[in-house]
């Protein structure tokens, strides 16, 4: 089966049909090194000598094999993916031919079992998926379980030549089995051990590797004399009191680098405001850091719920994880979780204890209930001593309530390492979704403190709103004007073009009086939006003229107190230039409205709500802070009571729904109530009494508002009719930008890319030379390579480009529902609304409907501007994976525009 192609080329094939991550692509291209280095070499002295040679870089230096035999630790994070990337050892190995016979040693049964399902074809995780070679071949596999039965050993009574043979064993099995493995197997004439330790080319590779560097029968594994052997673990150094570093890591990617690069979850330390917890004793400690665990774990089960639904995703089932001292501390805390006295019995039957202590069928229920964990949404808290076994892998992990456990325990990666795998492989942009809490009242400090210790795992440290907002600590409001709005009224613009250059646009007017009438020129235009059709109008005589009387009257006051003081500037000039300006920097958006040619009724079908088992929010006592360890920003869960209290316990749903536009109280108000009271039933079917239920009405109304909101619009109709269109205003000034941010000089240029490209959104870019603003956001690293293809040099035909503001040119796509275009770009010729979508959202309905009001929308501006003479307009919408580094404006708008609709539309 070897490959001819060249080793390099193959590892970035290999790399793009596994879709390694960039700490496994790096593995990868440290391994081929390394067996490029020691293919000359005659002995371990030799080799160990030739791969020093290759430290540098990312690449450590090797001190000492500790081995009979070449081996090596690549030391990779929790969650980055340790068994994708043996697959890919294994497949480069190979097909370079450098060896077909592997040996894959667990330190467990759950990580061999694991092992066993992801080298086997048909498997959801299966690991050689896209490996072309394997397809019609895939590895035979021979395991602990079927060794002795010939399997992978015969075929017709002769010895199985397969291309690539995969062994995997637990190593307890070995030290079990070895006598049994060393004896002589009838099949192939000599002990199956012998068999294996007389390859000339088994490779040996071992997950979990510090699990059983000290184990005695480890010394049988090394007996078999693999030509290569390679160690994976999050955590290089043996296991015990006093462990000690591994001398043979070469490559290391830790926690602080996964965070970084949006591998895993952000992990946050979790407290009470204000909160001693001196004031009471252990036991009172730790039901209430129960209880707030319950708060964050129901918090993040209502985000979850409200993110499937708006991204069609599938739905998440949050649980949360409670490390207990010893079994019996771990057994009364669940009895005290399954009482009736906490939270009024909602969580009996809903708490396993994983455990030592567990026997027979209890612990086989026990262990089947964490396996069904990510799927079924059974289990909401599992109760476990210490830590988790490695090879628990998880993505649904969102709360841990460490108890009794010291600041250094808290951090370790063991700790938090089960909850830190993302559930849909990559970051939301969702903080709450892409959070780990950990609730340690009585460590609060001390983790803060040891998390920014040099050498922690986490290198810094976040707050939660009442919003659910999160903001960097000193957050503030940077507000960008566009280029126009400065060089008229003469504000502080940021650098335009090249970020750092201190050539700034300029202004028009050089006194401060000039300015002035400049500025009440600029709001007079905006004035006009409505009185004229078109931007053209400025550049008339008769317009200027109608604008500078108006700014002489508005004027009129301040120029009388400064009378004998300072000439009157021509106010003439400032207008022409000021409207000249302006109409040669802004792009010209018409608005549109669409108006019904006969009445519309807009109305809900009733219905009951549905999923209502599905959240079980908590009541409120303190305010919960949560502070992220690595970032340092913090988030607060707002605990107060409202100043404002309603009548009915229906009213605080009521007041936030009838704030969603679509909804009319006077029309809809019998199913809101409706709807409100099944909310009420639900909450008060677990909470012990009426003021339990107002507490969390109070404080998480508007999010349970947001889960009815969603099942209103799945009933929502309107009586058919057709429209018609009506130009309410000929252009839009550019209103100003606003972007949350923590430091307003950190703005990025928008040529660099964000690693990872999921944490785009969270930063402002600048450095634009063809946009309307000095700074813009981007929801996408696409959108952002979009921005980088239109404002460069290499595309002549763009004369300015926007990312509209929030409310700056909306099109409706539902009555009362409105969306704002990703990108307006005006070229010599015509002007584009652009959109770009994940491919697989094209057939969302909703994305669908908008692209409808958007034809619609063209086809009613063009025919405006073909009433004189203006650009035409065209819709294109570009699948995220169509922006390649070769393409064109040109290309993608032939290929992706879609027909303009031009005729009176009809909805329902």
């Amino acid at each position: 089966m070897p490959s001819a192609i060249p080793a390099d080329r193959l590892i970035r094939q290999i790399s793009a049909r596994m879709s390694l991550r960039k700490p496994q692509e790096r593995s990868l291209e440290i391994l081929h090194a390394v067996e490029e280095a020691i293919a000359a070499t005659g002995d371990l002295t030799g080799a160990l000598a030739a791969i020093q040679g290759l430290a540098g870089r990312d690449v450590q230096r090797v001190d000492d094999f500790e081995r009979d035999f070449i081996s090596l630790c690549f030391a990779l994070a929790t969650g980055v993916g340790k068994t994708r990337l043996m697959g890919a050892f294994i497949t480069y190995l190979a097909l370079t031919g450098r060896s077909k016979h592997f040996f894959v040693l667990a330190p467990n049964t759950t990580i061999y079992e694991k092992l066993v399902d992801d080298f086997t074809p048909g498997k959801p995780k299966y690991v050689f998926k896209g490996i072309q070679e394997f397809a019609q071949s895939p590895p035979q596999l021979v395991t602990g379980d079927n060794w002795d039965q010939g399997r992978g050993l015969r075929r017709q009574g002769e010895l199985l030549d397969a291309d690539v043979i995969i062994n995997v064993f637990n190593v307890d099995k070995i030290n079990k089995d070895v006598g049994r493995i060393r004896k002589l197997h009838e099949v192939i004439g000599e002990s199956y051990y012998d068999y294996l330790a007389g390859l000339p080319d088994l490779v040996l590779l071992m997950d979990e590797a510090h699990r059983y560097r000290a184990k005695a029968g480890f010394k049988a594994i090394a007996d078999l004399k693999p030509t290569l052997g390679i160690e994976l673990t999050a955590t290089p150094k043996t296991v015990g009191a006093k462990p000690v570093d591994f001398k043979n890591v070469i490559y290391r990617y830790g926690l602080a680098e996964a965070m970084d690069d949006g591998f895993i979850k952000e992990p946050a330390v979790a407290t009470r405001k204000d909160f001693d917890p001196h004031s009471v004793d252990e036991d009172e400690l730790e039901r209430i850091k129960l209880e707030d665990g319950i708060q964050a774990h129901e918090n993040v089960k209502l985000k979850l719920i409200d993110y499937a639904d708006r991204t069609g995703n599938r739905l998440v089932h949050p649980f949360m994880l409670v490390v207990a001292q010893d079994t019996t501390h771990a057994e009364a805390i669940r009895k005290q979780i399954e009482s009736e006295h906490f939270f009024a019995g909602r969580y009996k039957g809903r708490v396993i204890r994983v455990d030592s202590a567990l026997r027979g069928e209890e612990s086989d229920d026990a262990t089947a209930r964490l396996v069904a964990l990510e799927h079924d949404g059974a289990t909401e808290i599992v109760i476990h001593v210490n830590k988790l076994k490695e090879g628990w892998d998880v993505t649904n992990l969102y709360t841990i309530v460490p108890l009794r456990a010291s600041a250094s325990d808290i951090l370790t990666e063991q700790t938090l390492g089960r909850g830190l795998r993302l559930p849909y492989g990559i970051r939301t942009g969702d903080e709450a979704i892409d959070t780990l809490t950990v609730i340690a009242h009585d460590r609060f400090d001390d983790v803060i403190r040891k998390a920014k210790e040099p050498g922690s795992i986490l290198l810094k440290a976040v707050e939660i709103d009442s919003a659910g907002n999160v903001w960097r600590d000193g957050a503030v409001e940077l507000v960008a004007p566009s280029f126009v709005e400065t060089m008229v009224t003469g504000g502080n613009p940021s650098p335009h073009g090249e970020l750092g250059e201190s050539e700034q646009a300029p202004y028009l007017f050089a006194t401060p009086e000039a300015q002035s009438y400049a500025t009440v020129t600029y709001q007079v235009i905006r004035q006009m939006e409505r009185e004229l059709p078109n931007l053209g109008q400025l550049r008339m005589p008769e317009v200027q003229t109608k604008i500078a009387k108006r700014v002489e009257e508005l004027m009129r006051p301040v120029q009388g107190t400064l009378e004998g003081i300072v000439s009157k500037p021509d106010v003439a000039k400032i207008v022409e230039a000021v409207t000249g300006s302006v109409a040669d920097n802004t792009i010209e958006i018409p608005q549109i409205v669409v108006l019904p040619t006969s009445d519309v009724t807009f109305s809900f079908r009733d219905f009951d709500l549905a999923d209502l088992d599905t959240i079980a929010p908590q009541p409120l006592s303190d305010e919960i802070v949560v502070q992220q360890m690595r970032t340092g920003e913090r988030l607060t869960i707002a605990r107060n009571m409202a100043v404002v209290r309603e009548d009915r316990l229906e009213d605080y749903l009521v007041v936030h729904l009838i704030d969603f536009e679509p909804v009319d109280y006077d029309s809809n108000s019998g199913l809101l109530y409706k709807l409100a009271g099944q909310m009420v039933v639900r909450l008060r079917s677990y909470l012990p009494d009426d003021n339990a239920v107002e507490n969390v009405l109070v404080h998480q109304g508007k999010s349970l508002a947001q889960f009815i909101f969603r099942q209103m619009m799945r009933h929502y109709e309107e009586t058919p009719t057709r429209y018609r269109a009506r130009i309410s205003k000929g252009f839009q000034v550019l209103e100003p930008l606003t972007f949350k941010v923590a430091d307003p000089s950190a703005v990025r240029d928008f040529r660099a890319p964000v690693v990872p490209v999921s944490d785009t959104r969270r930063h402002v870019f600048g450095g634009f030379k063809k946009c309307a603003y000095p700074q813009q956001s981007f929801q996408s690293d696409e959108e952002r390579r979009f921005a980088m293809l239109i404002d460069s040099v290499h595309e002549p035909g763009v004369v300015r480009w926007v990312k509209p503001g929030r409310k700056q040119f909306q099109i409706e796509y539902r009555r009362t529902e409105r969306y704002e275009p990703d990108f307006v770009v005006e070229t010599t010729t015509e002007k584009l609304i652009v959109e770009i979508k994940a491919r697989k959202d094209l057939e969302d309905e909703t994305v669908k409907a908008k692209a409808k009001a958007a034809r619609t929308w063209v086809g009613h501006a063009n025919a405006h501007a073909k009433s004189y003479s203006g650009k035409p307009w065209r819709y294109v919408m570009i699948p995220h994976d169509a922006m390649l580094e070769n393409v064109t404006l040109a290309g993608l708008a032939a290929k992706f525009s879609q027909t303009a609709i031009l005729d009176e539309v009809g909805t329902s």
